[in-house]
């Protein structure tokens, strides 16, 4: 990977579209497909043309290859290093509202290594090679030459993310780029857990129904998200089981009609990010509050 400009990685001002498409320029030049990461960090949503795999490609993400859409779409299949199509018309409004940048590793031929906390770090230290590392919010990526299949939760606090995954750019890192170890591969290919666990990367925070909406008016629906977010805000212990329940709360009530909006979605997701999740514990929560709602 080369060096290009680091995204900041400290709370601050929202990088400028001009920086991130920069960035991302510089970045698929040297063979790293990239994509934009919008509010809550995670990919934008489909298309119209595209939701509900209405375009018949990769239900679930679970197939390879480059979206063929001229949106931002399928999360991590979007990312590309084509620069006609990072400067296109299609992506623009994208850059305009993104937060920051991702990548996706395997397509540039590497792993990372995603340690969301100290303990990982420490443990990642004493286990696995050293290798090139970018510093992230709350842990560590190590980032290693070579691509394997992505798997989350292969250990406390440590995501595999190479092969259709994406990883947010957080700067090209200090150390020597080596070799990906048989340590990192044995990881993937341990006996799951039996904890059920989400995907990280959602299309979309949810999956609309476009039912009628039952509600009232407006205001109910702002009441209630309103709620929530007070309700995660003034959590001072079981962070995760509050924001859990809170996200079922709201997907009881709003989940099967076309209310919920992103901008209500990175609501929840910024306060339970306030409180110290992990952008994956807020995706997980979400996704596995769908999957309890049948959604």
């Amino acid at each position: 990977m080369t060096q290009p400009t680091t995204i900041r990685r400290v709370p601050g001002p929202r990088p400028q579209p001009a920086e991130l498409l920069r960035t991302a320029l510089t970045l698929a030049a040297t063979g790293v497909p990239v994509l934009p990461l919008r509010a809550g960090k995670v990919p934008f949503g489909n298309c119209h043309q595209c939701a509900h795999n209405a375009c018949g490609g990769r239900p679930n993400m679970k197939s390879a290859g480059p979206c063929r859409c001229p949106g931002v779409c399928h999360a991590w299949a979007a990312a590309t290093t084509d620069p006609a199509v990072l400067t296109s018309p299609a992506w623009k409004a994208a850059w305009h509202r993104a937060v920051t940048l991702a990548y996706q590793p395997g397509g540039a031929g590497l792993t990372v290594v995603d340690l969301d906390d100290a303990a990982a770090v420490a443990w990642a230290r004493e286990t696995l090679p050293a290798t090139r590392v970018v510093e992230t919010t709350r842990g560590e990526h190590w980032i290693y030459r070579g691509a394997m299949a992505s798997r989350n939760a292969v250990g406390p606090g440590v995501d595999i993310k190479s092969s259709m995954a994406y990883a947010r750019y957080l700067g090209p890192g200090t150390g020597t780029l080596t070799d990906l170890p048989d340590a990192v591969r044995a990881l993937a290919v341990k006996a799951p857990s039996t904890a059920r666990r989400a995907p990280q990367g959602l299309t979309a925070p949810l999956r609309s129904h476009g039912g009628e909406c039952p509600h009232r008016t407006p205001a109910y629906l702002e009441r209630g998200i309103a709620m929530a977010v007070q309700r995660i805000t003034e959590a001072h212990s079981a962070v995760h089981a509050t924001v859990y329940r809170t996200f079922l709360a709201v997907l009881s009530t709003h989940g099967r009609c076309s209310c919920l909006t992103e901008t209500h979605v990175t609501r929840l997701f910024t306060a339970a990010q306030t409180k110290g999740e992990s952008l994956r514990h807020c995706t997980d929560a979400w996704a596995n509050a769908l999957t309890t709602l049948g959604l």
